[in-house]
């Protein structure tokens, strides 16, 4: 399994391998969204998503997969969830990880149960509709879960960012209106 160091530099790679052929992993500013099926075959096609398994409407896209933050980490089962319009979200699915937390309150997350993951901040352009999730959403996810081990074993949240009870208790918006790709 790749270190999350490998994952940040993958993520960054204007293309990927994906076996035989190459893959956009993101598109040019000026281009259209991807759509919700191209984001589904994205997850089919990708090494370390392939072996999952999800549902598609004209509305939703849901991908449940497992991944491994690091050689020696446990295995976890994750749901990415795309609402069309909203940011996507990834929810830890197996372990339970506040019962993991022995009752501290889990770091760097939207909410607590299930715990969803804090991967980015939305309204700063760090994710687009235009960004494959593969190449977003799924190592950031690795990532978090590699510093969640290790605040498992400290206490102490090193994979840095800004924690959601941060921004000046405001909730988390689901949409932005003021991002042109939010909107119809």
């Amino acid at each position: 399994m790749a270190s999350p160091r490998a994952l940040a530099a993958f993520g960054q790679r204007a293309k990927r391998s994906s076996g035989d052929k190459e893959v956009p992993t993101s598109r040019p500013s000026s281009a259209r969204p991807l759509t919700l099926a191209q984001q589904f075959l994205a997850l089919q096609a990708a090494a370390l998503t392939r072996s999952g398994t999800g549902r598609l409407d004209r509305e939703r896209l849901e991908w449940e997969f497992s991944l491994r933050p690091s050689p020696l980490g446990r295995e976890y089962r994750l749901r990415l969830i795309y609402h069309r319009d909203q940011p996507p979200s990834v929810v830890v699915v197996d372990p339970d990880l506040v019962q993991l937390a022995n009752g501290r309150r889990l770091p760097h997350v939207y909410q607590q149960s299930p715990p969803r993951l804090c991967l980015f901040l939305p309204g700063n352009r760090e994710w687009l509709p235009t960004m494959t999730l593969t190449t977003t959403f799924v190592p950031w996810a690795m990532q978090w879960l590699y510093f969640f081990e290790d605040w498992l074993a400290t206490d102490d949240w090193q994979g840095g960012g800004v924690h959601p009870e941060e921004a000046n208790d405001k909730p988390i918006p689901k949409a932005h209106p003021r991002n042109r790709w939010w909107r119809r």
